[in-house]
């Protein structure tokens, strides 16, 4: 059941139910996977509902978080969820703030680098790009994550 709270604008609005097995999803993520925090497999949104995704190793170019970090793994290391390239974030409501911070794998050695931190502000797109050697990214907030063609 979904909790209704005041937004800052004094209007009432919804508060998302995390996504689960056969949960409703929205149109605007149809397509997209989801991995929510603790679950052992992501999710994907089809025909408006959430379902589990079989495939061992799933890598897609489209995601939603929701809240907590959501940690993906990328070409830094075997079997990634998602690729390089020009990602955007865009927020699934207004209050939302898009944030990835990366973790990369330093050329020619087998460590990881600081992390990098892209952040955006409530209600605003996130652009950034998904770097090559990328280990583990931490997607967080109601956000629809795409990357570009």
């Amino acid at each position: 059941m979904a909790a209704l709270l005041a937004s800052p604008s004094g209007a009432a609005r919804a508060d998302p139910l995390p996504p689960a097995p056969d949960a409703p999803c929205a149109a605007d993520v149809d397509g997209a996977l989801t991995w929510p925090v603790g679950a052992k497999a992501p999710l994907g949104c089809a025909d408006g509902r959430w379902e589990p995704v079989t495939d061992p190793y799933p890598i897609s170019a489209k995601w939603a978080s929701y809240g907590p970090s959501m940690t993906l793994h990328g070409q830094g290391r075997p079997n990634p969820n998602l690729l390089s390239g020009v990602w955007t974030a865009t927020p699934l409501s207004p209050e939302s703030a898009c944030s990835a911070t990366q973790s990369a794998v330093i050329p020619g050695s087998p460590t990881v680098g600081p992390p990098r931190v892209d952040r955006a502000a409530a209600g605003q797109p996130l652009s950034f790009d998904v770097v090559p050697v990328l280990f583990t990214i931490e997607m967080s907030g109601d956000c629809l994550w795409q990357r570009a063609d």
